[in-house]
């Protein structure tokens, strides 16, 4: 659509909004009649067929590691809700564990969203209402209680409304330019404890760097490096200990170079002259299959060694990009490269992103991103969080949603009147998580009767990796 001129013709246009959306519609948690272990085994199709039981198994140890690996089923029931219009780029896959720290190319660490692999085009609404369940699934899994839960899901709301507001006032370069790092959050942190969890994070960060983790993951044989198997986790496609069958075309060309010979070359020409000018300065050492995450288990993910001539180590990760779970629900253009939308969707909405995220197309026509697999990377540890602790987090996560909201969308003016200045909003999305809290662990309770009887196969990285042990 295109934005009427003024501020003020803007603002109109999304407080008119609420005629045809009140804030209170939020609430509604949408179209819960449908199978969730259909849902799951659709969004299973494709996949590593050895690794599938592996994402379940991952799934089922709590009702929230269940939510992580579903985002087909809450982008399945947000389908029939109705959105306020505004309609740009989100993450799709916006719960609190896909924000984290991280290096930008100048080397200050930022805190951001980190996992796009759901980006599309989609409501808004869609990406808070995922942040917000999944902070009252997480305190309410932890044994904190609802009131918690509720406090906490108002925190993250009121901040995304405050930062909506501020980021209504600033200019799209200003927008371009808007970093939220680590110094920034200590400087702000109301308390001394806060500031030294912060300091703690940066000291963290900066040892999880390519040198640190190179003597973790390989090990140099004949003046290569050689990344160490570690089933079911990191193993190599074409290796004894490989997860693949016989019949996957992939085992079919024989050898690593041969899988990633296109792979990299594809991805060199995404980078540009730059980026590719400084990798000409490395060299392929080693190439893995390593697992990630919880919902991406079983998704085709290479880590690809390379080393320099001063000895220095560089990981990239090739992850393969199918279908956004939010385009399955929600029909808007985009690119029809899977890969590319994720490259342009996390250019979009992060403040600073991978100076190696491009986009590839591997053998046989699969859509693939490629990005560093550690660059001062860190993420929360849920479990050692104070009960301020989780509504400050929360804060933050609305902070930054905000922040790539309007960077991304453009019409920050017209959410922020959308939103108003009370608190209407928040209390829509308190019912609204607590709701579909309920309905989170109904859906998990499905599940596990599922792998229990047998209709779904459920297995542990434990079970797993004592196949390869014995």
């Amino acid at each position: 659509m295109t934005p009427p001129e003024t501020l003020a013709d803007r603002r109109a246009v999304g407080r008119n909004a609420r005629k045809n959306t009140p804030r209170s519609a939020n609430s509604d948690i949408g179209n819960i009649r449908r199978d969730p272990v259909r849902l799951l085994r659709e969004s299973s199709r494709g996949r590593v067929e050895s690794l599938v039981p592996l994402r379940y198994g991952r799934m089922l140890a709590s009702p929230f590691t269940f939510y992580r690996g579903s985002a087909i089923i809450q982008a399945h029931d947000l389908a029939k809700t109705a959105n306020s219009g505004f309609h740009f780029q989100i993450c799709g896959d916006c719960h609190l564990m896909n924000f984290g720290g991280f290096a930008t190319p100048e080397r200050a660490l930022v805190f951001d969203i980190n996992d796009f692999d759901e980006t599309a085009v989609g409501p808004w609404e869609w990406d808070l209402k995922r942040l917000v369940a999944s902070l009252y699934i997480a305190v309410r899994h932890l044994g904190h209680g609802d009131r918690l839960a509720d406090e906490t899901v108002a925190s993250c709301m009121q901040s995304y409304q405050h930062w909506t507001s501020e980021y209504a006032q600033m200019s799209p370069l200003e927008l371009w330019c808007e970093l939220i790092t680590f110094a920034r959050l200590e400087e702000i942190s109301p308390t001394a404890d806060a500031r030294e969890r912060i300091r703690n994070s940066i000291a963290k960060a900066s040892r999880r760097t390519h040198e640190t983790i190179l003597p973790k993951l390989a090990s140099k044989r004949e003046g290569l490096w050689q990344i160490r198997d570690a089933p079911p986790t990191v193993f190599h496609v074409h290796g004894k200990n490989t997860l693949f069958t016989h019949k996957d075309d992939w085992v079919g060309l024989g050898d690593w170079r041969t899988l990633m010979a296109p792979i990299l070359a594809h991805y060199l020409n995404s980078l540009g002259t730059v980026r590719r000018t400084l990798l000409d300065h490395f060299s392929m050492h080693d190439m893995a299959f390593k697992v990630v995450g919880v919902g991406s288990v079983g998704t085709r993910c290479l880590i690809l060694l390379m080393v320099d001539q001063h000895e220095k180590p560089l990981f990239i990760q090739f992850k393969e990009a199918s279908t956004s779970v939010v385009s399955r629900y929600f029909k808007a253009p985009g690119p029809k490269h899977q890969g590319q939308r994720v490259v342009d969707g996390q250019r979009l909405m992060q403040g600073a992103s991978d100076p190696f995220l491009g986009w590839t197309t591997g053998p046989f026509g699969r859509s693939i991103y490629g990005r560093q697999l550690r660059d001062m990377k860190i993420s929360a540890t849920l479990e050692l969080f104070a009960k301020d602790t989780f509504r400050q987090y929360a804060a933050m996560c609305g902070w930054v949603l905000a922040r790539a909201h309007a960077k991304a969308g453009g019409v920050a003016t017209e959410v922020d009147a959308y939103l108003g200045n009370g608190d209407q909003m928040t209390d829509s999305l308190v019912l609204y998580s607590r709701a579909y809290a309920d309905q989170v662990e109904k859906d998990y309770e499905i599940f596990r009767q599922a792998c229990r009887s047998g209709k779904l196969e459920a297995r542990t990285d434990a079970d797993m990796a004592a196949d390869f042990a014995a």
